[in-house]
């Protein structure tokens, strides 16, 4: 069953240019099972009409207060007691204004008086309006009080300014609604995830790399983080964002990625090696970008520190969850790197399958420890992720007991 099956949302609207996106957050969030009711403030009708948010939702739109058909039951009292989650996308300089005020004149500031069911706020508006004092300390305000803040996330606004202020993705936004009502079954625990590839430089202009895409290891940091951990992603180069609520360490070569794998690996109850690791590096990196003057280039390698083997011989060593991407012979070899690392666990896949591993949205995986193996089948990353997460769970609490 999905996360939101059934769950009841009201979606309030309010005054942004964004609201444009509505539509969509409503599609989309229905396509994973919620009931979805929407309460529109008379800024927001300037932006989008009641009658498109009728037809993609399927329920009445309610806009009014002063409804006398609507208020005879009461009705933003029974929307109140109705919803599971309120959500307001966008959420105004001037909408977050009057909740922290505790206004109650229109519907929307009304509802959120009126109800005990939680609140998140996705803010939508110019750069410079997020970061004036007085916002700012509505936010903190609203942040004490209990109140979600699901972004602002950073980029080009409508009027052309760029930086913090836009309304997160569409997408993020019913990642998180699925996250809030997730079972938050690594609550307390603490996660370090390396992912991505990493890059090793020959000159100022050239590296050697690999075709890692970090989808596998962002999934697992965003399956742990709905799980309820609080989640550190070391990561090389990717071209994709950290879930939010991560904690994001970017590097570059496997030598930066080995120094802080030693530093947060002690002070976390789970260690997840995802990254693509470079097992050597150019031994001397030239200072100049090095000329095409020959027909034949010559680069002296050295290994590179193993970073889980590493993390494995720490004294106080967390539980510790290896990959291993092979192209034969998959099951030797991850046992293999299991027994002589000292893992916990190994997840292995076939990276010389087409449509699974490398730069897929897809994988397969299985799952070893020193006495049993389990299969995860072929299916999109995240379904991957939410599914090794628990499994690593399901281990690790063995392991405490």
């Amino acid at each position: 069953m999905q996360i939101l099956q059934d769950k009841k949302i009201v979606l309030g609207i309010s005054g942004g240019i964004a609201a444009y996106k509505i539509p969509e957050l409503v599609r989309r969030l229905k396509d994973q099972g919620a009931d979805v009711r929407v309460v529109m403030t008379e800024g927001a009708k300037a932006f989008i009409t009641p009658l498109t948010l009728q037809a993609v939702s399927g329920n009445g739109v309610a806009d009014s207060l002063l409804d006398t058909q609507a208020e005879l039951a009461m009705g933003h009292i029974e929307l109140a007691k109705w919803a599971d989650l309120i959500i307001i996308a966008p959420a105004t300089a001037d909408i977050i204004a009057r909740i922290t005020a505790g206004l109650a004149n229109d519907l929307l500031t009304t509802l959120c008086l009126a109800t005990d069911a939680p609140i998140a706020l996705a803010p939508a508006m110019n750069q410079q309006m997020w970061h004036a004092i007085a916002t700012q300390a509505n936010v903190a305000t609203l942040n004490e009080r209990g109140y979600h803040l699901w972004g602002p996330g950073s980029g080009e606004q409508a009027c052309g300014d760029i930086g913090l202020g836009r309304m997160l993705e569409v997408s993020e936004l019913v990642n998180l609604s699925s996250d809030f009502f997730a079972d938050k079954y690594l609550q307390g625990q603490h996660w370090v995830i390396t992912a991505g590839p990493t890059r090793e430089a020959i000159d100022p202009v050239r590296y050697i790399s690999n075709h890692s895409s970090g989808k596998m290891g962002y999934a697992i940091a965003h399956a742990a983080l709905r799980a309820g951990a609080d989640v550190t992603l070391i990561s090389g180069p990717v071209a994709i964002s950290a879930p939010i609520g991560s904690k994001l360490i970017s590097v570059i070569s496997a030598k930066e990625m080995h120094h802080q794998a030693l530093i947060y690996a002690k002070k976390c109850t789970t260690f997840v090696a995802c990254a693509a690791v470079a097992d050597y590096r150019v031994a001397n990196i030239a200072e100049q970008k090095i000329k095409k003057t020959n027909d034949v280039m010559q680069l002296e390698l050295v290994k590179n520190h193993d970073i889980v083997a590493d993390v494995a011989s720490l004294a106080d060593k967390p539980f510790i969850i290896g990959f291993a991407a092979e192209t034969e012979n998959v099951e030797h070899y991850a046992r293999g790197k299991l027994m002589r690392k000292n893992l916990d666990l190994i997840a292995a896949n076939d990276v010389a399958k087409s449509g699974q591993g490398f730069n897929s949205d897809n994988n397969a995986l299985t799952l070893f420890s020193a006495i049993d193996k389990t299969e995860i089948a072929l299916a999109n990353k995240q379904i991957i992720a939410q599914k090794l997460v628990s499994l690593i769970n399901q281990h690790y609490l063995a392991k405490q007991s």
